[in-house]
């Protein structure tokens, strides 16, 4: 999740103009949060564009059915559309940074030899067990980024971009002892084929800061939808306080 300080100056949109956010609080961001392939790239700087006509077209045409609506590895589905309480959770250590666990109601329902997890409840709990898993993975230095970036997000340009970084880049190197951690959420908007989650994280430094993961159904479980860019981190912002969060922390 880390890479050198020249190449994340040059490729961290936090760093230009109009970004509320302190050198310091990027600087912790980039080495405890943010693995290699999910580094917003480039010119980035706006949220992820909101899909075109074409898009929203086509995702209506593609609404799932019931058989591709269940989850891949059988866990259970809900009908609601909302999540406006913490839920009880066990926590586990991925990497540095305490991860959400539930198997056989929420997810993740599959961990590899790898420690790789993926299958997670098509439900607003199973998208915020998801998203949290997502930075969790990318906080860890033992996982692959080339596989991240091919089992976790949505297949199309910014997939394909991420996928080119990772097949560029060297191992990370990053040998920090800290991590930072969740410590709150709310699920922006949710629906049976698109989810929305802000997670607040505490970094390393004491400081807070938020980031909205915008999530698909697809296959039977839920993925990351990147700009074609590779950005997938949404709004990502410092915050004075969790105030407006739903508290919800493992550690």
């Amino acid at each position: 999740m880390s890479e050198s300080t020249q190449n994340t100056t040059e490729r961290n949109p936090f760093t230009k103009p109009g970004f509320v956010i302190s050198a310091a609080l990027v600087i912790a961001l980039i080495a405890a949060v943010i693995v290699i392939f999910l580094l917003p790239k480039g010119d980035g700087g706006a949220q992820q564009p909101a899909p075109s006509a074409l898009e929203s077209n086509s995702a209506a045409a593609s609404t799932p059915s019931n058989a591709a609506s269940s989850s891949i590895c059988g866990l259970p589905s809900t009908s609601e559309t909302a999540l406006g309480t913490a839920p009880g959770s066990n926590w586990e250590l991925v990497g540095r940074m305490a991860t959400p666990t539930d198997p056989d109601t929420f997810g993740p329902g599959v961990t590899d030899t790898d420690g790789f997890r993926s299958c997670f409840a098509h439900s607003p709990t199973g998208a915020l067990y998801a998203a949290a898993n997502v930075i969790a993975l990318g906080s860890s230095t033992e996982q692959d980024e080339l596989k991240l970036a091919d089992k976790l997000l949505v297949p199309g340009p910014g997939r394909d971009a991420a996928i080119r970084d990772a097949e560029n880049r060297s191992p990370s190197s990053a040998t920090g002892t800290d991590s930072a951690q969740i410590r709150g959420f709310l699920i922006k908007s949710y629906s049976a084929t698109e989810a929305d989650v802000d997670l607040a994280l505490e970094l390393p430094n004491g400081a807070l800061a938020h980031s909205v993961l915008s999530l698909r159904w697809l296959d039977g479980d839920w993925k990351v939808k990147a700009a074609d860019d590779g950005q997938i981190f949404n709004g990502t912002s410092q915050l004075s306080s969790l105030s407006g969060f739903i508290l919800w922390s493992g550690v």
